[in-house]
């Protein structure tokens, strides 16, 4: 499976490393293909060196303005003319979508990928992990559009939760075994 993972490319604390080294080598290990911004800094570094330490395949996706922060050594490097092409070649290439921690750029990412989801451009699974209950506010945020009645949607339909790296990986791959 293709994995696209949305995160940080901020160099973050032990606390949010260590469940993201775990979920890279769970990816590599498992046979699937990381596909991720291609960047070469922060926990995107980190995810990437996992998923390759591990067997996995490496594909990167940057942008003209961010280049020179590509993965070198990656099996595949995609350079979009913009974030809107970045997002969509993202999606594009993956069967699958994971959110990590992040800030503003994975916070758009996020929303545009539900966003393209809620209107039916794609119905492939995605996960937020939510590590250390970084996305804690952004699930009750959810959770009262879809009571309130913003959502066309369940958004069990929309989103899966997972708490910690294993339980991602256990709900896209039982995905994947129902396709």
């Amino acid at each position: 499976m293709n994995i696209c993972v949305f995160l940080s490319a901020a160099d973050l604390d032990e606390r949010y490393t260590g469940p993201a080294r775990e979920f890279a080598q769970l990816l590599g290990r498992g046979g699937h293909s990381l596909v991720w911004g291609g960047s070469e800094r922060g926990l995107m570094k980190v995810v990437a060196d996992g998923v390759a330490e591990a067997g996995g395949r490496l594909v990167g996706v940057s942008v003209e303005f961010l280049s020179e922060a590509a993965r070198a050594d990656a099996d595949e490097m995609v350079v979009a003319r913009d974030l809107a092409e970045r997002k969509a070649l993202l999606l594009a290439k993956s069967d699958a979508v994971v959110i990590m921690v992040g800030g503003m750029g994975t916070l758009d990412e996020a929303t545009d990928i539900l966003e393209l989801k809620k209107h039916g451009h794609h119905d492939k699974p995605v996960v937020l992990l939510n590590t250390a209950g970084y996305y804690d506010g952004l699930r009750r945020q959810f959770q009262r559009m879809d009571e309130e009645g913003f959502l066309p949607r369940p958004l069990t339909d929309l989103v899966f939760f997972a708490e910690d790296p294993v339980g991602a990986l256990a709900y896209l791959e039982e995905w994947a075994g129902k396709q």
